[in-house]
């Protein structure tokens, strides 16, 4: 990762929280805890490397607990940290204020484009 360019608490929430994984995340695991599976099916379109690299970065950052059970077949979990579970209001808000946004205006884009196009 790049370094910190400045001392702005926003510039360090967004190198952990920045990218398509990260909030979507946060958003499934609100629910409760989660196996690695399940998070992928959640999510099909990341690959098995981002998902674990985006686990792994929000596990560093203190947001995800990672639990190991022994065994066979390893079992790993994933849950929201106390710091994780205090993020999840401020993601549903910014799921709640994107709606308010575009539920004023139509967002027919191949409309958009036809209107823009003559």
């Amino acid at each position: 990762m790049k370094d910190v360019v400045s001392r702005c608490p926003i510039e360090q929430v967004m190198r952990v929280l920045s990218g398509r994984w990260p909030t979507l995340l946060l958003y499934y695991l609100k629910d409760g805890t989660k196996r690695f599976s399940d998070l992928r099916r959640d999510n099909p379109t990341v690959s098995h490397r981002i998902l674990s690299l985006e686990l792994r970065k929000l596990e560093a950052a203190g947001i995800v607990q990672r639990t190991v059970h022994p065994g066979y077949p390893l079992r790993v979990d994933y849950d929201l940290t106390a710091r994780g579970r205090r993020l999840v209001p401020l993601v549903d808000a910014l799921g709640a204020w994107w709606e308010r946004e575009t539920a004023s205006r139509c967002l027919d884009v191949p409309a958009a484009r036809r209107r823009s196009a003559a």
